[in-house]
């Protein structure tokens, strides 16, 4: 290189020398440009031939490349051998069986749990509607329970007394049949003595006898019948004890559902959880099936949609890797807990029709329930509806 930079410069002296010359003579140095043209040809020469061969001839060039492309092609097969161990989807979201408390009677609350977003225990107050109407319903039906206690002792005086009279008609209805009895049998010898001797028995003895036969039988019959009334009277008791106790029955059912409705003046938690959506407060006027507020309980789950093309190798009780994203550098741990029957898209409003119209096939979405391991998730503020990006070990 020093060499060349000498030649240029001698180069360009002897130009300038040429170049002085002609512009003394007055005429212009012609034989300095065809100089000029020799020397450029030959420092192009002599860069060519400093620069060497080709970029492609050299071996360096390929020793390079080879060694990129042996590089792509062991990433790109280690990463084939780990990708197709796994599926994962970023169609999932956390799920729950959302509790929305609602009241089911009518009245002004006077009381609400101030404790939006917060934890609350299974069986915890929540609200209280004012007692007014439910109470008064429930003092009515338990003073007809006492009603119908007042009305069974009095059927059951009646029935005692109606089985004392049955008895003493009973007892009374003896004396009487027996006496008919005794009178119809000397009748019937009065009468058999005349037909065998007429001088035997006087007419005056044998119609005395039919007589006191008579009349003996019909006060046998009397008595027997004031008996038989005695003994329907008992009956009569015993139904109005029956009816007593049935009635006392509905005013027990009237108590047991007056306690319902009071039971719900009070509202408590029906399990452990977060109180979230509180809709009134002290002062609001509700009404049965108005929802007051929600719950988002203790257990929790994701719910991934995965590609039917990828439930090929999964299995229940995979492990799970799980990345929430409200909290992207933690890593939360799982396993499939189950696989719906069914695309999800077969359970919607309007199930697709594809034997009508143009068909186009699309590859379907189907639920994966994935659960939380251990306890650590707890830690962290996760809800329904938080985006997941769960990874499947399926291989």
């Amino acid at each position: 290189m020093a060499e060349k930079r000498d030649r240029n410069s001698d180069a360009e002296q002897k130009d300038d020398g040429q170049d002085k010359s002609g512009d003394e003579n007055g005429n212009e140095p012609q034989h300095g440009k065809a100089g000029d043209k020799d020397e450029d040809q030959k420092d192009e020469k002599d860069e060519k031939e400093d620069d060497g061969p080709p970029l492609y001839k050299r071996p360096i060039f390929w020793i390079v490349l080879a060694v990129v492309a042996a590089v792509l092609i062991i990433g790109g097969l280690l990463y084939w051998s780990h990708a197709r161990k796994y599926a994962s989807t970023d169609d999932a979201f956390v799920d729950a069986h959302i509790v929305r408390i609602a009241a089911q009677t009518s009245g002004q609350l006077t009381r609400v749990i101030d404790r939006d977003n917060r934890h609350v225990d299974q069986g915890q107050l929540l609200a209280v509607i004012e007692p007014g109407q439910p109470e008064a319903q429930l003092a009515e039906a338990q003073a007809g329970v006492k009603q119908a206690d007042a009305a069974i002792e009095q059927a059951e005086a009646k029935a005692i007394s109606a089985l004392a009279t049955e008895r003493q008609a009973t007892a009374s209805a003896i004396a009487p049949a027996a006496q008919a009895v005794r009178a119809a049998d000397d009748y019937r010898r009065y009468a058999a003595l005349k037909k065998l001797d007429p001088a035997a028995a006087a007419a005056t003895q044998v119609e005395q006898a039919r007589t006191d036969s008579q009349a003996q039988a019909a006060q046998a019959d009397a008595a027997q019948r004031q008996a038989d009334s005695a003994h329907a009277d008992f009956l009569a008791a015993q139904k109005d004890i029956k009816a007593a106790r049935a009635q006392r029955a509905a005013a027990v059912a009237r108590v047991q559902q007056a306690q319902v409705v009071n039971g719900y003046l009070h509202i408590v938690a029906p399990i452990p959880g977060q109180v979230v959506n509180r809709q009134v407060n002290v002062g609001s006027y509700v009404s049965p099936g108005q929802q007051l507020l929600a719950i988002v309980p203790d257990k929790m789950w994701v719910t991934a949609n995965f590609k039917e093309t990828q439930l090929k190798h999964m299995r229940v009780g995979q492990p799970v890797e799980i990345r929430i994203d409200a909290y992207p550098g933690v890593k939360f741990h799982g396993h499939v807990d189950s696989i719906q029957h069914g695309a999800g898209q077969a359970f919607a409003l309007l199930p697709p029709q594809n034997a009508t119209g143009n068909y186009v096939k699309v590859v379907q979405r189907v639920p994966v329930r994935i659960l939380f391991d251990g306890s650590e998730w707890r830690k962290y503020d996760i809800g329904p509806g938080m985006s997941v990006v769960p990874t499947v070990k399926v291989r």
